[in-house]
């Protein structure tokens, strides 16, 4: 692997973004000896990215709307502070094609693939055919729905359960189980009422829905040269709402036959539409069959990256910049050795016990696990106060352990020490989740934060916890 660290181009970086992602480009920033301008709102003014940011820029009142949705806002920032590029992060505008073109336009360089990449993977019907062109495996589906009617004749053919899916967006948006006739016109009425309000389009489609299913997805990088590698497979199945809990690379319970399956799929995708930067292919795993198919791919960063960079040693933010400036993949695939177990545990705002309802407020204690082979990334700190305009994670705590065994011992006696005081947090939660038997085995599916949920509700009536 190529030791040399090259001169990246670029001088100065709009961070289109907030929270931890934007603490964790400004670092990268800091690595690569380029300027950062943050642009926050009126409600991020203190924040930890605020305070290490070169040069920060307020875009606006704290709803989102206002802020930083507004992409004329955002190009007036970076056209007049001189940012050569702009790294949308992963939420809010990451995966904006209207984002992506604006900056074609304006002679900016946006740190992600090109606009007609992400409209050819945001829109998850398109995305379906390009897989299908791909000879990438794929769930029984349709095209698109016309209406409830419609809908049922194409379930009855797939056979139920199946899945209503928005084909505009994702993040669980839109998305319904469908397990009987009876339901579908209520469900799609609903899925399609929740789609329109979340996208501003009610499209839907339905994939044949798996009950025991696992979430495994692969990290990609691609050049503006042509090449491309992957950095391994993530496992993040624990999930609530369809928003992922834990994630942990490499997956457990693969084996190496179906492990390599999954990322050769991953990359024949990316390689048939070109895809350059960083980026995830994501599939469904039958834990029945072993059988996988596509389910998205995401164009951005991921919340969860930093599990793949502790197992393959490669900065993916970093490489990201890099390859927006055109350098070359400094490694070929050959070059990228895998190493060990990571997991992350992402660290919401929320109260466990009370159906996990948002908990905003003033943090007055912030006591983070420290030591060997722990990383925190993080936006808070003591005095903090807690927005309830944005999403609640506080922090993601990723630890590295030779094994699987290792990695949950070392993730248990991390949690144990994290302290934080003056709002409620999933940390109770989240030590419970990592304890389950089931997770210990590496038994895991997409519906089972919801069985945990129960059994720590039941032991909490019984007062034993």
């Amino acid at each position: 692997m190529a030791q040399a660290i090259d001169t990246v181009t670029f001088k100065r970086i709009l961070i289109a973004n907030r929270g931890e992602i934007a603490v964790r480009i400004v670092h990268a920033c800091r690595a690569l000896g380029i300027e950062s301008v943050l642009v926050v709102s009126e409600a991020d003014r203190t924040t930890l990215g605020a305070q290490m940011a070169d040069k920060v820029v307020c875009i606006g009142p704290a709803s989102s709307s206002e802020s930083y949705l507004k992409i004329s806002a955002l190009m007036a920032v970076a056209t007049g502070t001189q940012c050569q590029a702009l790294h949308p992060g992963y939420g809010f505008l990451a995966e904006s094609e209207d984002l992506a073109l604006a900056c074609e336009e304006e002679g900016i360089v946006f740190i992600g693939p090109t606009s007609s990449q992400i409209l050819s993977m945001g829109n998850k019907l398109q995305a379906r055919a390009l897989a299908k062109l791909a000879k990438v495996p794929m769930l029984n589906g349709s095209e698109k729905v016309i209406d409830a009617h419609h809908a049922l004749v194409l379930a009855e053919n797939i056979g139920f359960p199946v899945m209503l899916k928005a084909a505009a967006g994702g993040g669980g948006k839109g998305m319904k189980i469908v397990r009987s006739a009876e339901q579908m016109p209520s469900l799609f009425s609903s899925a399609s009422a929740e789609s329109r309000s979340a996208f501003g389009d009610d499209t839907l489609y339905l994939e044949k829905y798996i009950s025991n299913a696992r979430h495994v997805e692969v990290q990609v990088l691609g050049d503006h040269h042509g090449q491309l590698i992957h950095l391994g497979e993530r496992d993040c199945s624990l999930q609530r709402r369809h928003q992922k809990v834990v994630e942990e690379s490499p997956a457990p319970a693969l084996t190496q036959t179906v492990r390599d399956q999954i990322r050769t799929a991953a990359l024949k995708l990316a390689k048939a539409i070109e895809y350059r930067n960083a980026g995830t292919v994501e599939f469904i795993l039958d834990g029945d069959t072993s059988k996988f198919y596509f389910l998205e791919m995401n164009t951005r960063i991921q919340v969860e990256h930093p599990v793949s960079e502790t197992v393959s040693g490669i900065d993916l933010v970093e490489e990201q910049i890099r390859i927006a400036s055109g350098q070359a993949l400094r490694f070929r695939q050959e070059d990228v050795i895998f190493r060990g177990h990571a997991i992350e545990c992402r660290i919401n705002a929320e109260v466990p016990s009370e159906g996990f309802r948002p908990s905003p407020g003033l943090i007055t204690k912030w006591t983070p696990p420290t030591g060997p082979n722990i990383r925190l990334d993080t936006h808070c700190f003591v005095g903090y106060r807690v927005p309830i305009d944005y999403d609640s994670m506080l922090a993601k705590l990723i630890v590295y352990g030779v094994d699987r065994l290792d990695a949950i011992r070392r993730l248990k006696h991390a949690l144990d020490y994290f302290e934080i005081e003056g709002i409620g947090t999933t940390l109770p939660f989240i030590k419970f989740a990592i304890t389950h038997p089931s997770f210990i085995s590496g038994e895991v599916n997409t519906v089972l934060v919801d069985q945990m949920i129960e059994e720590m509700a039941l032991i909490d009536r019984k007062g034993l916890v």
